[in-house]
């Protein structure tokens, strides 16, 4: 494993090297989960690209080496983040030697705290000494992280994954998403009709902007709300997790996030990583389908339906 990976650093400067260039790319690396299961051997996956068959030029399952990139977005209620630290640090002792984790926090920018090692200690030292600060940073550091995590998944033959942990609002990132009511006098206003037109818009260009980037995206937010923009917000997270074939949990109260960060690591030591060859002149736009078998039994399966071959 130590050979390998390469160190974060490493990666940072390939992040512009590798984001161009999508086009002569011969192949992609899609996330893929089994669901459920009682396989004792190894699937086989049948893979299409546009409808068309496309071959798996390399598998990498649970058992493989990995690289978990933990992202710390954390700026509201103390308790909800202490037990969430605890619960990180509980998985991570869990983990296998081949696993590597990497530790960055989200205010102002992204900051790198601890480079992928398989040093449980260093990185539980990290952990333990974070606190609350600042105003959410998900949204503006997702793509440089995803970037980067995508930039190490090119560089080495390893699984790697993005997972956020956060309770951010809407309402606090310093970029106003609120979309003020502009006439309140004017019945007829259409801001009064759209008031998450600012986040759909923000999570639509996201969206587009990560679609050619191939690590998955895991979010734990540690608290659910309720209100209009904040659905808006946390339906955006799912979806954007959703396109890289990752997933976004949220937790209703203290209780859950112990069992929802332990779910979430779960799938995220689950989830396969498939590279498959692109056919020569394909869109830009891949449409990506899956089914996978053992045996003679079909598997229940989730994955990365769509792909661009270039940054947008």
């Amino acid at each position: 494993m130590r050979k390998s990976v390469s160190a974060l650093v490493l990666a940072l400067i390939a992040v512009a090297a590798a984001a161009s260039g999508r086009a002569q790319t011969p192949a992609v690396a899609i996330a893929a989960r089994i669901e459920k299961s009682s396989c004792s051997g190894v699937p086989e996956f049948k893979p299409t690209l546009n409808g068309k068959p496309a071959p798996v030029r390399a598998k990498l399952g649970p058992a493989s080496d990995q690289v978990i990139l933990i992202v710390f977005d954390l700026t509201g209620d103390l308790s909800r983040i202490e037990d969430a630290k605890q619960a990180v640090i509980t998985e991570i002792s869990k983990l296998p030697p081949n696993a590597w984790v990497g530790v960055l926090r989200a205010q102002d920018g992204l900051h790198v705290l601890a480079d992928p090692s398989p040093n449980r200690q260093k990185v539980i030292a990290i952990i333990r000494s974070l606190t609350s600060n600042g105003t959410p940073g998900l949204l503006e550091t997702l793509r440089p992280a995803l970037s980067l995590a995508d930039a190490m998944i090119r560089k080495s033959p390893v699984r790697v994954s993005l997972l956020y942990i956060t309770d951010g609002s809407v309402y606090n990132y310093r970029e106003d998403y609120t979309d003020p009511v502009i006439n309140p006098s004017d019945p007829h206003d259409l801001s009064r009709r759209f008031p998450d037109v600012l986040i759909n818009e923000k999570i639509s260009k996201l969206e587009r902007h990560i679609g050619s980037l191939e690590a998955p995206l895991f979010v734990v937010h540690l608290d659910y709300r309720q209100g209009g923009l904040d659905q808006a917000y946390q339906n955006g997270l799912e979806t954007l997790a959703n396109a890289t074939g990752g997933k976004t949990a949220m937790c209703h109260s203290l209780a859950e996030i112990p069992q929802v960060i332990s779910a979430m690591f779960a799938r995220i030591n689950a989830t396969w990583r498939l590279n498959l060859a692109v056919p020569p002149k394909a869109h830009d736009h891949l449409q990506v389908g899956l089914s996978a078998s053992c045996g003679s039994a079909d598997l229940q399966i989730s994955w990365r339906t769509h792909f661009h071959l270039k940054e947008e």
